[in-house]
């Protein structure tokens, strides 16, 4: 390589190595009671890559940590080669003895194993039909959705209960809720009448540029082994990727 410049060299190397330099999408959230208690913090750091000028995600951590801490109490781990939608999980929460794995043993089937709190360990094979969305795919569904949502129109999928071994009915509807502040607001909610009785909606805020700035609603972090804290995470944005997040 005699006669390349420093420079010019470092780039191939980059390249050939496959680095994403640019490619990271960054932000953190502060998650709230309704008595405005702050219960934890998360810590997001997604690496993806540009195609057509649209960010892919290939690889989501997160940390959740106490407030004003540094040690994570919980992590979670997502890689979406196989979808946005679909990503494998990897969620840990020592504290309670707890951990979820999901994984995609073939191409329409999804594996569910669930150490439970209670020191129980349960295996789901879940057959994977009609728009099948898994933990924080929704994110995507709504990005790949952004024109029709801007538009007052809605979209229908089935969403992972991953507990429960199932895959529910929801829909994700443009909303205008009192306590979010956002250029694009949506909610998701059963499509079932019964589960409307026993879930509430959860509520997302988004900015112009396609990044969730606002979640109400259920969380996926114990208050208890029996129940999930309910929480209003705001979120700000660190580093956005070098290619646009929406269509």
């Amino acid at each position: 390589m005699k006669g390349i410049r420093r420079p010019v060299l470092a780039l191939l190397l980059l390249a050939a190595t496959g680095a994403c330099y640019g490619k990271i999408f960054q932000f953190s959230g502060e998650a709230r009671a309704q008595n405005g208690e702050v219960l934890y913090t998360e810590h997001h750091q997604v690496e993806g890559e540009c195609g057509q000028g649209q960010f892919r995600p290939l690889e989501h951590t997160v940390e959740y940590r106490e407030p004003d801490q540094s040690e994570a109490f919980a992590d979670k781990l997502l890689r979406y080669e196989r979808s946005p939608l679909q990503p494998e999980v990897s969620f840990n929460l020592p504290r309670f003895d707890e951990s979820l794995q999901i994984s995609y043993p073939g191409n329409d089937l999804l594996e569910v194993d669930w150490q439970t709190p209670a020191g129980e360990t349960r295996a789901f094979n879940v057959p994977l039909a009609g728009r099948a969305v898994v933990d924080a795919g929704f994110d995507n569904l709504v990005r790949q959705n952004w024109s029709a949502l801007q538009e007052g129109r809605s979209v229908e999928f089935r969403f992972l209960g991953p507990t429960r071994g199932e895959l529910y009915g929801f829909i994700l509807e443009p909303s205008d809720h009192p306590d979010l502040e956002a250029h694009l607001e949506v909610a998701i909610r059963p499509t079932s009448m019964l589960l409307r009785f026993l879930v509430d909606p959860i509520q997302l805020g988004y900015n112009s540029q396609g990044a969730l700035t606002h979640y109400l609603g259920l969380t996926n972090i114990r208050k208890n082994s029996d129940t999930n804290y309910q929480a209003h995470i705001r979120y700000d944005i660190a580093s956005y990727p070098e290619c646009e997040l929406t269509p």
